[in-house]
C-alpha cells in the first residue's frame, strides 16, 4: 500500500516541528513538505534541521496551494484566520484536511462546512486520545448525575497561549451541557469577579490558569453536597497531539467528503462529537 503524503502547515512553529518529527517516524506516511507565512526567517531552511532531526532534503516553503496540491492530507495548527484560506484550497484540491487550531468561531465553522462538501475534514480542539475519551466520559457523567451536581471546568496552559478558555475546555463544557440536554450558551459562566451572588443552579463554570510551560491540563469537576467527582487529563508533551493528528490524517485519506471529529477517527461512536454540527456534509 502506498504511503500517505502528508503536508504540515505552520511547520516552523513548535507544534509544526513536532508534527514534522512525528510524520517522518510514523509508518504508512511520508512528509510531502511544510510551509510557513511569507516573511518567516525560517523559509528555505531544511525542515528536518528546523525540527531538530537533521537534514531530510525538504525545504520550508511559503506556497500553500502548491503544497496542498501535492498531498493526500495536510495538517494545520496555525490560526483561525488562516484555516479559512486553507480550507478553501483543500476543497479545491480534494485532499484530506486535519485541523487542530483552537479559537474557532461561527464563521470559521461555516467555512469548514462548505469545504467539507468536497473534502474529508477532521476538526478537533484537541487531537489527544485521552482528551477525547475525557469528552465522552464528561458527557455521560453529566447525563447520569443531573443538576444536583454542579459542573466546573478548570484548565491550565503555558504563558504564551493567546486564547482563553482553551478550545478543549469549551468543548468539554459543550458536551457536558448536551449531556444534560442544555445549550451551553445558556448555562456557561465564563468569569466571576466581585460580589457575584450565589452560584446559579445548572451553570457550567470555567476557570483559567496560565503559567510556565504547561502543555495542557484539564479537569471537569462534578460537585454535589458531600461528594465530588473529578475527571482529569494532563498532557506532558505536544507529541500526543501530533500523534493524534497524524492518525487522523491517515484515517481521513480516502474517506468520503464530510466534517468529522476525533470520535470518528477513534471509533468512539456517535453522540459525543467535539462540536454540534461537526458531521455536516456526511
Amino acid at each position: 500500500m502506498a504511503e500517505v503524503k502528508i503536508g504540515v502547515l505552520g511547520a516552523a512553529g513548535r507544534m509544526g516541528q513536532t508534527l514534522v518529527r512525528t510524520v517522518t517516524t510514523t509508518e504508512g506516511c511520508r512528509l510531502a513538505g511544510g510551509i510557513e507565512r511569507q516573511g518567516s526567517e525560517a523559509l528555505g531552511r531544511d525542515l528536518g534541521e528546523i525540527a531538530g532531526i537533521g537534514a531530510i532534503g525538504l525545504a520550508l516553503g511559503a506556497d500553500v496551494e502548491a503544497l496542498v496540491a501535492a498531498c493526500d492530507a495536510v495538517i494545520d495548527f496555525t490560526t483561525p484566520a488562516a484555516c479559512v484560506v486553507h480550507a478553501a484550497l483543500v476543497a479545491k484540491a480534494g485532499c484530506a484536511y486535519v485541523l487542530g487550531t483552537t479559537g474557532l468561531t461561527a464563521p470559521h465553522f461555516a467555512a469548514l462546512a462548505e469545504a467539507a462538501k468536497k473534502s474529508a475534514i477532521v476538526q478537533s480542539p484537541n487531537m489527544s486520545l485521552g482528551v477525547n475519551l475525557l469528552m465522552a466520559l464528561t458527557a455521560r457523567t453529566a447525563a447520569a448525575l443531573g443538576e444536583d451536581f454542579d459542573i466546573e471546568i478548570l484548565e491550565m496552559h503555558h504563558r504564551r497561549k493567546v486564547d482563553a478558555p482553551s478550545g478543549t475546555a469549551l468543548a468539554l463544557g459543550e458536551v457536558a451541557a448536551r449531556g444534560r440536554g442544555r445549550d451551553i450558551a445558556e448555562v456557561s459562566q465564563r468569569a466571576r469577579d466581585g460580589m457575584t451572588g450565589p452560584r446559579r443552579s445548572g451553570d457550567i463554570g470555567f476557570a483559567v490558569l496560565r503559567g510556565g510551560n504547561v502543555v495542557g491540563d484539564h479537569t471537569v469537576i462534578f460537585a454535589a453536597d458531600d461528594e465530588r467527582i473529578e475527571l482529569t487529563h494532563k498532557a506532558a508533551d505536544r507529541a500526543i497531539f501530533a500523534r493524534g493528528a497524524v492518525k487522523a490524517a491517515l484515517w481521513a485519506t480516502g474517506q468520503k467528503p464530510g466534517l468529522y471529529g476525533m470520535a470518528d477517527v477513534l471509533g468512539l461512536g456517535d453522540g459525543f462529537p467535539e462540536r454540534s454540527g461537526d458531521r455536516a456534509g456526511r
